[in-house]
């Protein structure tokens, strides 16, 4: 098991003035971390590719469809659109030496028609996601979608779901990110969640009930970490929370409080807490 921290605890846009972060990261035990952009251009990728190496440092990719970016938009343009911006956010990740790409990028977050998704809009979304089949396969990435809680998105809310659009999509390398702090909205059981996913669970965000410190909450740890060693899986735990003095993160995740004392006691006592459920999941 791996396990790493999102960008968005310090920042909403991980750039050159943020390379400093990485060699503390690396001190505080972290194996990686992921990167957040929700804008491409003029990402140093270059730059920080080379600081995540010389920082001995795995990395994952994470975006989001924001704003008028939508893969089941009834209006063809803005499919393409979507597919352009998933597209380079594949490279980039083949760029950065990420094997996982990861969001919610479906509908963007935060659109609530007030209806429920329609047969054709779930075409729409498998049809997109099999389009990206080749840039994929090329650059050796896995697109892990994310289920987001019901105040997020209508589209795509829980692990049943997420398992019928992959058999859907039928691509091995398109599967499902789950984040705990959704599923404790949506799911009855976290751990049965996960371990519906069997073989389509490429990517888990390890977060709290109210994204404050991992163990502090009431998600059921120990089944998730049941769970997990039960389905075979190996990969990336990341905590991701949000700065909550970083205003447009504030406002995005809805944050109106402090969730910890501080953003390094969420990943440095949460770090702490993963890695011993996880020695203890392993030693029964």
């Amino acid at each position: 098991m791996k396990f790493g921290v999102n960008t968005l605890l310090w920042t909403a846009a991980f750039d050159r003035e943020h390379l400093g972060l990485l060699p503390r990261l690396k001190e505080r035990g972290f194996d990686g971390v992921e990167i957040a952009r929700f804008d491409f251009n003029g990402f140093p990728v270059a730059d920080v590719r080379r600081a995540l190496e010389s920082n001995a440092l795995g990395c994952t990719f994470c975006s989001a469809l924001t704003g008028s970016l939508s893969l089941i938009s009834d209006d063809a343009s803005v499919r393409s659109a979507a597919r352009k911006f998933l597209e380079d956010g594949i490279r980039i990740a083949a760029d950065l030496g990420a094997k996982i790409f990861t969001g919610p990028f479906l509908s963007p977050v935060g659109y609530l028609p007030g209806r429920r998704r329609t047969e054709e809009e779930w075409r729409r979304a498998v049809e997109g996601l099999q389009s990206l089949g080749p840039v994929l396969a090329a650059n050796d990435v896995t697109l892990a979608i994310e289920p987001l809680n019901r105040f997020e998105t209508y589209f795509l809310n829980t692990a049943a779901d997420a398992v019928a659009l992959c058999e859907a999509v039928e691509d091995p390398r398109v599967g499902v990110l789950l984040d705990t702090f959704h599923a404790n909205i949506e799911e009855k059981q976290i751990g049965e969640a996960l371990r519906s996913l069997g073989r389509h669970l490429k990517h888990v965000h390890t977060c709290e009930n109210d994204r404050g410190i991992p163990g502090s909450g009431h998600v059921e740890w120990k089944d998730v970490f049941s769970a997990l060693q039960a389905v075979g899986y190996d990969g990336w735990l990341v905590i991701e929370s949000f700065g909550f003095s970083i205003k447009e993160i504030a406002a995005a995740a809805c944050i109106w409080r402090d969730l910890a004392p501080s953003v390094e006691a969420i990943a440095d006592e949460g770090l702490s807490f993963l890695r011993s459920s996880f020695s203890l999941s392993r030693a029964v």
